[in-house]
C-alpha cells in the first residue's frame, strides 16, 4: 500500500537500461516518502531476474512468468499492472518512455482513472496549495517535464488520484547500483488470476529487433551540431572532427528537421538523453529541448558566433566563431597530436 512501483522492460535476459535508471530514482523517491519501491517484471523465463534487479534497492519483486508474456504485447501486460495496482494501491508508478511504456502507460492510467506525465525530465516530492479548495496537499510527486513547445518548463502534481504515474526517457536519471547484496522480497505471481485468457488473442508469430547504428547514448564524447551547421555538407566537419576524437555525432532537432543528419541522432526532450564526459556544441543555439538532453554532460563546450545563445549559459567554456572557421582548425589540430 502507497508504495512506488517501477515496471521493468525485459528483453531477453536483460533489463533495460531505463528501467534500471528508474529503480535509482524510485529507491531515492521510496526513502524520503518512507514507503517501500516495489518492481513488476512480466516475461518467460525469468529465473534470475532478482538477481539483475535487487542491488538497485528493490524491497519487493513481483514476478509474472508465463509464455504468452514474451514478447510484450499490450493486453496482458495492461492487466498484469491494472489488477495489481488495485491489489496494491500505489502511491507512485514509474516506467519508460518508451514504445512500450507509451502505449502501456496510458492503458493502465485510464483504467484506473489516475494521472500521466509524459517524457519527464525530473521527478521530486514537494507540497501543493489548492488556494481555491483550501487545501494543502503533502507528499505529491512533481512530475516536470517542458511543455509548449520547450518555451516553459512545467511541474505536473496529481493531487486526487493514484497511482501518480510518469514516464521517463533513457539517459535522463542516473543509474546507480544502491547495495551489491541487498535482498528483498520475490513474489511469483498465478498469472492466470490477473490475464484473461482472451488477452491472448493477437500472438506475435516472428519480429526482427534492429540494434542501433550509433552509441549516442555510451559514447564518452558527443560533437553535437545544430542548424548553425548549415548544410548536411556542414555536418561532414563533425564527421571528421569525430572520426580523430573517436566521438559519436548528435544533432540538434533543428538541424534533423532541416534534414542535415538522421533522426536517430537527435538530442534532446523528443531524441536522446546523452551523459558523455565531453559535449561539444557546434552551431546550437541551446532551446531547452536540447538542453533538456544533455546538461548532464562533464565538460560543455559550445562553439557559437552569437555571444547571447542560450547554451552558453550552460557551457563550461565558450569558443566565439563560426563553424566554418573553428571546426577545420580543430580538426587539423588533432590530426597532428593524435597519431
Amino acid at each position: 500500500m502507497d508504495n512506488v512501483f517501477v515496471y521493468l522492460e525485459i528483453e531477453g535476459n536483460t533489463v533495460a537500461e531505463v528501467s534500471l535508471e528508474l529503480l535509482t530514482k524510485g529507491r531515492k523517491l521510496a526513502r524520503q516518502l518512507g514507503c517501500k519501491l516495489e518492481a513488476v517484471a512480466a516475461g518467460h523465463n525469468l529465473d534470475g531476474i532478482e538477481a539483475l534487479v535487487m542491488p538497485y534497492g528493490v524491497d519487493t519483486l513481483h514476478v509474472f512468468d508465463a509464455e504468452g508474456l514474451a514478447p510484450y504485447t499490450s493486453l496482458p501486460h495492461a492487466s498484469i499492472l491494472i489488477n495489481l495496482f488495485k491489489e496494491e494501491k500505489p502511491q507512485i508508478c514509474l516506467m519508460g518512455a518508451t514504445v512500450i511504456g507509451r502505449d502501456l502507460g496510458p492503458r493502465v492510467s485510464s483504467a484506473l482513472t489516475s494521472g500521466l506525465t509524459a517524457d519527464c525530465t525530473a521527478l521530486e516530492i514537494g507540497s501543493h496549495e489548492d488556494k481555491k479548495a483550501g487545501k494543502t496537499y503533502e507528499n505529491l510527486l512533481y512530475q516536470i517535464r517542458p511543455a509548449f513547445g520547450g518555451n516553459i518548463v512545467a511541474t505536473i502534481v496529481n493531487p486526487e488520484h493514484r497511482p501518480q504515474m510518469a514516464t521517463v526517457r533513457e539517459g535522463v536519471m542516473k543509474k546507480e547500483v544502491f547495495d551489491p547484496a541487498y535482498k528483498g522480497q520475490v513474489i511469483r505471481h498465478d498469472v492466470a488470476k490477473y490475464v484473461p485468457e482472451t488477452d491472448y488473442v493477437i500472438k506475435v508469430i516472428d519480429r526482427h529487433v534492429e540494434k542501433a547504428k550509433h552509441n549516442l547514448k555510451g559514447a564518452s564524447i558527443v560533437i553535437a551540431g545544430g542548424y548553425g551547421m548549415g548544410s548536411k555538407e556542414g555536418f561532414d566537419m563533425l564527421y571528421e572532427l569525430a572520426h580523430e576524437l573517436h566521438a559519436e555525432v548528435g544533432a540538434s532537432r533543428a538541424a534533423v528537421d532541416a534534414g542535415f543528419a538522421e533522426h536517430d541522432r537527435q538530442i534532446g526532450q523528443t531524441g536522446v538523453t546523452v551523459r558523455p564526459k565531453l559535449y561539444i556544441a557546434c552551431g546550437i543555439s541551446g532551446q531547452i529541448q536540447h538542453i533538456a538532453g544533455m546538461q548532464e554532460s562533464g565538460i560543455i563546450i559550445s562553439i557559437n558566433n552569437d555571444e547571447n545563445a542560450p547554451i552558453n549559459t550552460i557551457a563550461d567554456y565558450v569558443i566565439n566563431g563560426t563553424v566554418e572557421d573553428v571546426l577545420p582548425k580543430m580538426i587539423t589540430y588533432y590530426k597532428k597530436n593524435t597519431k
